[in-house]
């Protein structure tokens, strides 16, 4: 017992050894931290001096931070962290930003303070950088994307447009280009998106399960769930991903349902319902009615109905990766 309790006791202190360790913040050195040494002498410098002459002008305290890795953070959650840590911005109007870059993770955010998210609102924090920091990351180009980058966010703080936005708007309005683009990736804590894609996977996954093993009723489940595996999962998931769990599902459902027919227990619960007027399957109760069949748990005819609702994550801004 004592030794089961100091392994208990070790596991634990190195657990919260791990977590301290995960959520370090480091010190705030100035405008620009360059604490994974991505970043030549020359643009340090110049960026500090173009951030300063910013909020000189303007109150906006932009930061620049670069780490080699999170160790396992969040980089939503580790960006809000340093952002509140630091507590950039004035204090009175909220008027910070933090530039994020993590080279070994291929990750990276801007976090924007309360008062400024009417100036550099999700969208237009996403746009930079897909369009300008990632294709200069991708090349290994640190200097150029983080201060191309910089600049692009003081210019729209600025209230100007951003480098090259005519052609980005002229392309939108094309059939090859979409705003569908913008949901590519959800901008929402980890854990967040785990809690919502369970509810509404949760629910969407039951009825398909109860489809596939209902005869007969289940080709309309297969119908009616259609739109909402092609909309609901792109919450937690993107348009890319939706796309192929769609598909999937499209593909799928028939062929695990045709696969199904063949069982002896589907073929004893599809003659049950016609000469019973009811079947069980798997703890579930189906009956067939005039008007098609119903399914409940536990034996009981009762219906009911699912409602519930999702949420979003606090605070502004958006990430990305290369």
């Amino acid at each position: 017992m004592k030794k089961l309790s100091l392994l208990l006791l070790l596991l634990s202190l190195l657990a919260t050894v791990q977590l301290t360790r995960a959520a370090e913040i480091p010190y705030l050195t100035g405008r620009v931290n360059d604490y994974a040494g991505i970043l030549s002498e020359q643009t340090r410098t110049e960026l500090s001096e173009i951030l300063k002459a910013h909020e000189e002008r303007t109150t906006n305290q932009v930061v620049i931070l670069t780490l080699a890795s999170l160790q396992g953070e969040h980089i939503e959650d580790y960006s809000n962290q340093v952002f509140n840590a630091w507590k950039l911005g004035q204090a009175d109007k909220d008027n910070g930003i933090l530039i994020l870059v993590v080279p070994d993770e291929r990750r990276m955010r801007i976090e924007v303070g309360y008062g400024l998210e009417g100036s550099m609102p999700d969208i237009l924090a996403s746009r930079i950088i897909r369009e300008i920091m990632t294709p200069r990351f991708r090349e290994g180009d640190f200097n150029g994307g983080i201060e191309e980058g910089t600049l692009a966010v003081l210019h729209v703080l600025e209230g100007q447009d951003l480098p090259g936005a005519a052609e980005l708007d002229e392309a939108s309005d094309s059939p090859a280009f979409s705003d569908f683009a913008d949901l590519e990736t959800p901008d929402m804590p980890f854990t967040v998106r785990i809690l919502i894609g369970a509810f509404i996977f949760g629910i969407i996954g039951l009825f398909t399960i109860v489809g596939i093993m209902m005869p007969g009723f289940g080709w309309f489940l297969y119908l009616f769930l259609i739109p909402f595996w092609a909309t609901f999962p792109i919450i937690v998931l993107g348009a890319r991903a939706t796309l192929v769990v769609f598909l999937v599902y499209l593909i799928g459902y028939p062929l695990v349902k045709l696969y199904m027919r063949s069982t002896p227990w589907y073929k004893k619960a599809k003659l049950d319902l016609r000469t019973k007027g009811k079947a069980s399957i798997g703890g579930l109760s189906f009956s067939s009615g005039s008007s098609g069949s119903s399914w409940s748990s536990g034996g009981s005819s009762s219906s009911g109905g699912f409602s519930g609702g999702g949420g979003s994550s606090g605070g502004g801004g958006a990430s990305g990766s290369w």
